[in-house]
C-alpha cells in the first residue's frame, strides 16, 4: 500500500537527501541532470535523446547539454544506433549505477531520520493552510 507523506515531511525528506548528497564526495547535479539520470536508470531501455526529450518534456538541446555533463562524469554514454544512424542511444554505466545506488541510500537514510513522519491515507490530499494561517 502506498504511503503518502504530508508536505512538511516530503520536503524534509527531499532536503535531507539533497543535503547528504552535496556533503558527499560526488558531484552536484542539476535537477535536469538528475531527472535524466533517474529516467535512464529507472525506466526500461532503450533511451534516445528524442525519447528523453518527449518523456521529460524538455528540448533536445537541453537534453544534449545535460548528457554532455553526465558523460563527462562517466554516469552515462551516448552511442549511435546501429540500425538508425540518425538516432543516439543513451546507455547506463557502472559509475552511474553506483552514484544512484549511493543516492538511493541517502534518500532512504533521510526517510528513516524523519522525526515524526505523519503519513495520510491514500487518496487523501494534504491540507493547505487556511486563509490567514501561518506556515
Amino acid at each position: 500500500m502506498p504511503v503518502f507523506l504530508n508536505q512538511d515531511d516530503a520536503l524534509s525528506l527531499w532536503r535531507d537527501a539533497l543535503s547528504a548528497s552535496v556533503r558527499g564526495d560526488g558531484p552536484d547535479l542539476s535537477a535536469r541532470q538528475m531527472a535524466i539520470l533517474l529516467t535512464v536508470y529507472t525506466m526500461p531501455p532503450p533511451h534516445t535523446v528524442r525519447g528523453l526529450s518527449e518523456t521529460l518534456n524538455i528540448s533536445k538541446p537541453a537534453i544534449s547539454r545535460a548528457l554532455d555533463r553526465l558523460g563527462q562524469l562517466g554516469f552515462s554514454r551516448r552511442r549511435r544506433d546501429d540500425y538508425d544512424r540518425r538516432s543516439i542511444e543513451v546507455q547506463r554505466t557502472v559509475k552511474g549505477a553506483v552514484f544512484l545506488s549511493e543516492f538511493a541510500d541517502q534518500v532512504s537514510g533521510a526517510g528513516q531520520e524523519l522525526n515524526s513522519p505523519t503519513p495520510f491515507e491514500a487518496g487523501t490530499p494534504p491540507q493547505a493552510p487556511l486563509d490567514g494561517e501561518d506556515f
